[in-house]
């Protein structure tokens, strides 16, 4: 494999790995708080809530990348507050990550909601009779219990994020080793004369990577499962 790939398409790999790998790391925990928020809460809003978060399912990704632009460009005065504290989005790789994490989290929220209504509500009531405060309860049987669904979400997140490319060509562009993920570098191959065989290439790096990540979400998930299962007997 290693003499099949160049520079470019090495360099399109390690960014998409970078990039999906703190795009998933910084919606974790977001997308966990407004998964059990629409799991076990109840408040005025809910629905307006629940339709926001699967919004970018629903837009064009490009609609979204040129909303992200909007808000976050150079221009925009969020982005010219963010670039004056040194964390600058547009045309950087920090801007594919923000677009990546969008377009993944409605996919990380639902499967960590269905995962935590699974939880059966009586055992936190049981907790919570017996004094343990809220956060306890969420930490030591609600996390716990839901951790499968929790991973999995993850994990389908970080996949999502590696073949993000409406949006994040649309707020970042396409620049190498700055902004070209693999999609996008497949894009640029497949417009050059010639470019097939590159494009070929990163498709089939992009396959193993996404089976990768499922198989290695079906067997820890399955441990998990397993463990909570010997746990409770």
């Amino acid at each position: 494999m290693s003499d099949l790939l160049g520079p470019a398409e090495w360099a399109a790999i390690a960014l998409s790995l970078k990039v999906s790998f703190w795009a998933t790391l910084a919606s974790l925990p977001v997308a966990l708080w407004v998964a059990y928020l629409l799991a076990r809460c109840n408040f005025f809003g809910k629905q307006i809530l629940n339709a926001a978060v699967h919004l970018p399912l629903i837009l064009p990704p490009v609609v979204t990348g040129y909303v992200l632009l909007l808000a976050f460009g150079a221009q925009a005065p969020v982005g010219q507050a963010l670039a004056a504290l040194g964390l600058g989005f547009a045309f950087h790789w920090t801007g594919a990550a923000l677009a990546a994490a969008v377009m993944a989290f409605p996919l990380m929220v639902r499967a960590m909601r269905l995962s935590l209504e699974a939880v059966d509500p009586k055992l936190e009531d049981a907790a919570r009779s017996l004094g343990a405060p809220p956060w306890a309860v969420f930490a030591t049987l609600t996390l716990p219990l839901s951790l499968p669904g929790v991973l999995a979400g993850a994990i389908l997140g970080f996949a999502k994020a590696m073949g993000e490319f409406g949006a994040t060509i649309t707020f970042v562009s396409n620049i190498p080793n700055q902004t070209r993920t693999i999609p996008s570098a497949i894009y640029t191959f497949l417009q050059q004369p010639g470019g097939e065989k590159g494009a070929l290439i990163l498709v089939a790096v992009s396959i193993f990577i996404a089976i990768l990540a499922l198989v290695l979400s079906e067997i820890l998930a399955r441990t998990l499962s397993k463990r909570i299962g010997g746990r409770d007997a």
